[in-house]
């Protein structure tokens, strides 16, 4: 029965439960409200597509590149057993979608590759019995690495010199992970955290903050915000935000590359007696886009050696020429740029061992 309130008398004051029933039910139906708002948030913010901008949470709808990539023949992403191999790739994430090492086997060339971290990113003294014994007898081994990480490699293998490397050889015939070939169409991110969305429009909005040449807005510690000179000009990138990319923290948290590391890869290709090494070193994003000066006494005295060739200024120079050579949203080469690097290795191959055993293109 409800309470009845007679004339004269106070109405009837809700008792403490009430109230609190009360409190707790707005403040339920608050976060729920929230919930929802940051579950839709989250939901219609694009997929990353690009390491950087997933590793800095930002917006692929600023930086994602829209141009689209060159076909890529399936059939030339696979390799070769390595006891079938002509050449045995040692490389990095540059290296884990076959697609700069499919100029060479569409040239006729087997080629199986090995990653730097499967052997704690070093080049024992016993390289050549390591390789033969993983069954490889071709005729090349190339060395990819990075700038950012070349130093810290070369120091490893030199302290190795007179070592071993107890860890067998592993090696890939098939793309460790596929290339990415076209910007994804629109799907629901589900996988996301709740929060995401919002926090990848807060870092958005810190992206777009004004913004003087050479300097960088740094997010969450790990990514960079540049400007690049000449980025809409010169068509550098097709992202909408194109005056801007993003670049890894690494790139500048790493010294450049000196002289010294030359010393140490001539001394680590004269020590090998029973195959050729090719050496591949890929420069930096930042490198390439922002600071050209960086690692420029490294770039002098690899053009000076016969270590291999000076992708330095080669990607330099064609970052004018080839939109999107580096994806703006990742800190990789575009299949236009791995195109580039691997026409540019199929030259060099050609001069160290001749033509292929296959047919050649």
């Amino acid at each position: 029965m409800s309470a009845i309130s007679l004339p004269g008398w106070p109405a009837e004051t809700p008792s403490v439960d009430t109230r609190l029933r009360s409190l707790w039910l707005r403040i339920f139906a608050g976060g729920f409200v929230i919930i929802i708002v940051l579950l839709l948030f989250t939901l219609f913010t694009p997929i990353p597509y690009g390491d950087l901008s997933r590793i800095g949470q930002l917006s692929e709808h600023e930086f994602g590149w829209r141009l689209p990539q060159p076909p890529i023949d399936v059939a030339h992403l696979q390799g070769a057993p390595i006891d079938k191999a002509d050449i045995l790739v040692i490389g990095d994430s540059y290296s884990m979608e076959n697609v700069w090492q499919s100029r060479l086997v569409r040239a006729g060339y087997g080629v199986t590759t090995a990653f730097w971290y499967a052997f704690d990113s070093r080049l024992c003294g016993d390289f050549d019995a390591w390789i033969a014994q993983a069954g490889f007898h071709g005729k090349l081994v190339i060395i990819q690495s990075v700038e950012r990480l070349l130093k810290e490699r070369m120091l490893k293998t030199q302290e190795c010199a007179n070592g071993r490397n107890t860890t067998p050889l592993t090696w890939y015939a098939k793309p460790y992970y596929p290339a990415v070939r076209a910007v994804p169409g629109f799907a629901l991110n589900w996988g996301a955290k709740l929060t995401s969305g919002l926090i990848t429009w807060n870092h958005t909005r810190q992206a777009k903050q004004p913004l003087q040449e050479r300097d960088a807005i740094t997010i969450d510690k790990k990514v960079k915000v540049r400007v690049v000179p000449g980025g809409c000009q010169m068509h550098l990138f097709s992202n909408r935000l194109c005056d801007r990319a993003l670049f890894f923290h690494e790139d500048d948290d790493n010294a450049e590359l000196t002289p010294k590391v030359i010393e140490q890869m001539q001394a680590f290709s004269r020590a090998q007696n029973g195959v050729q090494i090719l050496w591949v070193v890929v420069p930096d994003k930042t490198t390439t886009y922002v600071l050209p000066e960086r690692s420029k006494d490294f770039v002098a005295a690899l053009r000076d050696s016969d270590l291999g060739p000076d992708l330095f200024s080669l990607i330099r120079k064609e970052r004018t020429r080839i939109t999107d050579l580096y994806f703006p949203n990742d800190t990789h080469l575009s299949i236009w740029g791995q195109n580039l690097l691997g026409d540019a290795l199929l030259q060099a191959v050609r001069e160290r061992i001749g033509p292929s055993p296959g047919t050649n293109h």
